[in-house]
């Protein structure tokens, strides 16, 4: 692997908050093409490190590089996503009084200089917004207010609303958290769909299943540190991960 296979290339991260160090000397690696899971018990640092990712917290020391070359060490929120970083909270992050389409139609349109946004869709654009309702099954609800959407309805939304800027790096933030079965299926498919050389996804996710069904390998985050990486069969059968976050319910059964 070469650094233009590096979506996201993390060396030494340090993060405190006070007294607290919340991530401890971490390095990662997350490469294009990958479906990069990431899992712990809660406190583990796996939002902070998001937060880190995205300009939302800073960092002590450590570098991040994105895209093999970006150090965005020092860079706010709105340069990491033009660098191509599109986050998904677990709460969906939509416009509820607009449609669908015009949800999709401002993601399109933000970061655009003036003149453009406020310039009538081309063609393209019109084809684009329909291509991913498409792709994330909202093309049947394009007319509908986003807020009265059923709550995965909503998620696959925020989730098209991060595509329409073509992101090189897609962090997932509990995508299937309050979703029932046919959600969690069909979020899992759009994943799925969604992957490909020109990206990297990261889903940050306590449903195991989930994470083993979508995810090429996961890392375990354990007191801000990594206690394993590899393929989830291999993970979930680790001793340690058993101890720390996965507990030992099964063997009591």
């Amino acid at each position: 692997m070469t650094k233009s296979d590096q979506a996201i290339y993390v060396s030494g991260l340090n993060v405190s908050f006070g007294a607290f160090s919340v991530l401890k000397n971490l390095s990662w690696l997350v490469n294009f093409g990958e479906v990069k899971g990431v899992i712990g018990p809660n406190g583990a640092g796996k939002t902070t490190l998001l937060d880190a990712l995205t300009g939302k917290t800073e960092y002590q020391s450590g570098d991040i590089f994105v895209r093999g070359r970006h150090n965005i060490k020092g860079a706010n929120e709105p340069v990491i996503a033009r660098l191509g970083l599109g986050r998904k909270f677990q709460k969906p992050s939509i416009f509820s009084g607009l449609s669908v389409f015009e949800n999709l139609e401002i993601a399109l349109r933000s970061g655009k200089a003036i003149l453009q946004s406020i310039n009538q869709l081309t063609s393209h654009e019109k084809e684009k917004i329909n291509e991913t309702a498409v792709l994330i099954g909202l093309s049947d609800c394009l007319g509908k207010d986003a807020g009265t959407l059923a709550h995965g309805q909503k998620q696959w939304l925020e989730i098209g609303m991060l595509i329409m800027a073509d992101p090189a790096v897609l962090l997932l933030d509990e995508p299937v958290a309050g979703m029932n079965g046919e959600e969690r299926t069909k979020t899992a498919t759009l994943i799925d769909k969604l992957k490909g050389p020109e990206m990297a996804i990261v889903v940050v996710e306590h449903d195991m299943q989930f994470v083993e069904t979508v995810c090429d390998s996961v890392t375990v985050l354990h007191d801000g540190q990594i206690l394993v990486e590899g393929p989830m069969q291999d993970v979930k059968e680790n001793p340690q991960v058993i101890d720390v976050y996965l507990g030992r319910d099964s063997e009591n059964a």
